[in-house]
């Protein structure tokens, strides 16, 4: 301070009569060298010089004024090194998500060892934070991730095909494990399951698939019709978590899926008097009566749009804002059918919706039949009738829904067998009765509850399914599919199901704190911290290695708190390499001289 030095005493030794100025002199430089870690060019031969120096060292440690280590930590800036950076924010979350379901507890009650489990978890929390082939998960895990120094599994022992035998492993323990981990899932966040959703989705192959029974050609809801599908059944709760999953084949028809998927429901959920809320492709007459023989209640959209109905005596038409900001009405009806409890709804957004898709295909279809009237009347164009008539009915099946509204006839010489004109116009009685009914659909329920706002509240839980289903094919990329066998893929659709019971566990305690982010943008954040092997040499030149977690960013911070987590997964690891002696080689080959 103001450019004065300043001294501080280490040690205190009195007078010391006994010793010359030399001796003296000896035992400071000693003591300095000891300090310093540097060795005396000169060996000191004096008994009285090597006592003082031995004695004031020991002092000096034992009162606490020296730091023996400082020497060793101080590492020349210039030597610095930084190497193996992995990422490592998003597999900690993970791997505590794994404790906290308590997954390896179930694998060893399964007889599984602790480096199958260390290896499953590994490819697991690898599949929620990169969704990739096992190919390129190995690759990931050997150069990009930290997740094995999290699982602690040995990584040099990774390859794809010990990827591929874990994922077959885990399928063997499907049922159980889904078992678990639905009622794992309940008593952590003390879930009821009152509400259980059904739905189907579809994924596609890359490939031929000649040999698969599982691949088949189906409607795909990706619009791949040019390739093999694969169906995957859910039943969720409304807060994500999957009760029960199951694989068909690509071409099974919707409502064929049901009557396995309820017998597994009351052995995988808590509540046994549950609704389940399916869509219209599901509920058929035969669906509806299945699940109440089950005894479980029942809401869906009514498969076919009614026709002869009543508005309930009494009871008026509620108007509610949808979390979108949409306007729906809300009616209660009744019909002779059946008892059911009907509610219309009108919605205007979807009623805009159809009227534009309706003025699309009206377009479209009306462009066919201008092409055709074109090639009649053209030169070189399509003039036989038959030809003609071939040409009008592919473009009324390609637009199903709209031919029907139109009239179309066409003019034929019945000589020559030519078609000579064609004339089309719109049946407006018809079209006025479609227009009518655009926006509007039907609830249908077995629940003695009779308020349309609780019924339309508890349909519009099938969100969340499709939620899942969103989150399972674009965060996880569960399409397309590559692998070859039926067994690959289904423990390919597992493992991406296996990682979304991690995701969702994640997501649902973030929701609770109002963190919506999507998974990808939760992987983002986390990926910011990193683990870093820091090298450098010391005064002593020894190789000084540092393995360290940064420090979170203030947002991963909020997910780490809000997940009570710690900050880092450790906090520094640290190794020292002495300098290596070079020895001097003398040559074995002599010269003969």
């Amino acid at each position: 301070m103001d450019d004065r030095i300043c001294h501080r005493t280490l040690l205190n030794v009195g007078f010391m009569p006994e010793v010359s100025i030399e001796q003296l002199n000896a035992i400071r430089t000693q003591l300095n060298n000891l300090y310093n870690q540097q060795s005396s060019l000169f060996e000191v031969r004096d008994p009285l010089v090597k006592q003082y120096v031995e004695s004031f060292w020991q002092r000096l440690i034992a009162e606490k004024k020296i730091d023996i280590d400082k020497a060793q930590r101080q590492v020349a800036i210039d030597t610095i090194q930084h190497s193996n950076v992995r990422e490592i924010g998003a597999e900690w979350i993970c791997y505590n998500t794994w404790n906290k379901l308590q997954i390896t507890d179930f694998l060893q009650s399964q007889g599984w060892t602790e480096t199958q489990i260390q290896l499953a978890a590994t490819q697991i929390i690898s599949r929620a934070v990169y969704p990739a082939s096992e190919l390129k998960t190995s690759s990931w895990i050997k150069e990009n991730s930290a997740i094995c120094e999290v699982t602690g599994y040995d990584m040099e022992q990774i390859t794809k095909d010990k990827l591929y035998t874990s994922a077959l492993k885990l399928y063997d323990v499907k049922d159980g494990l889904e078992k678990h981990l639905s009622n794992r899932t309940n008593t952590l966040f003390e879930l009821e399951d009152k509400i259980m959703l059904f739905d189907l989705t579809n994924s596609y192959f890359e490939g031929r698939k000649q040999n698969s029974t599982l691949a088949q050609f189906g409607r795909s809801k990706e619009k791949r019709n040019d390739a093999k599908l694969v169906v995957l059944a859910m039943v969720v709760n409304v807060e994500g978590f999957i009760k029960y999953t199951a694989i068909h084949e690509g071409n099974i028809a919707d409502c064929n899926t049901l009557s396995a998927m309820i017998d597994k429901l009351a052995s995988h959920t808590c509540s046994h008097k549950a609704v389940v809320v399916l869509d219209a492709g599901i509920a058929t007459e035969e669906n509806l009566e299945l699940i109440a023989q089950k005894g479980y209640n029942y809401l869906c959209v009514s498969r076919t749009k009614l026709k002869s109905y009543s508005t309930v005596k009494d009871k008026l038409t509620v108007l509610l804002e949808t979390k979108s900001k949409q306007l729906v009405r809300l009616k209660a009806i009744q019909t002779d059918s059946n008892t059911d409890y009907y509610l219309e709804v009108k919605s205007d957004a979807k009623a805009a919706k159809e009227t534009g898709m309706k003025t699309q295909f009206e377009k479209r279809f009306e462009e066919q039949l201008q092409k055709i009237h074109k090639a009649i009347h053209g030169k070189g164009g399509i003039k036989k009738a038959n030809k003609v008539y071939e040409r009008i009915g592919r473009a009324k099946e390609k637009y199903a829904s709209t031919q029907q509204y139109y009239n179309i006839q066409v003019t034929v010489d019945e000589k020559t067998k030519l078609a000579t004109d064609i004339h089309w116009q719109k049946d407006e009685e018809k079209y006025a009765q479609k227009q009518e009914g655009l926006g509007i659909y039907f609830l249908r329920t077995n629940l003695p509850i009779k308020d349309e706002v609780v019924i339309w509240n508890i349909y519009n839980t099938i969100r969340e399914i499709e939620n899942s289903f969103r989150t399972l094919k674009t965060d996880l990329d569960l399409r397309p599919i590559y692998h070859k066998n039926d067994k690959s893929t289904m423990a390919h659709l597992h493992l991406g199901i296996l990682a979304y019971w991690l995701v969702n566990t994640i997501r649902h305690q973030l929701k609770a704190h109002n963190i919506n982010s999507n998974w990808t943008e939760i992987v983002r954040i986390a990926n910011t911290q990193k683990v870093i092997t820091t090298t450098g040499q010391n005064s002593t030149d020894k190789s000084i290695s540092i393995r360290k977690c940064s420090i979170p960013n203030k947002n991963l911070q909020h997910i780490l708190d809000t997940l009570k987590l710690k900050y880092q997964p450790f906090r520094k690891r640290k190794s020292v390499v002495h300098k290596t002696t070079l020895k001097k080689i003398e040559n074995q080959y002599k010269s003969d001289s």
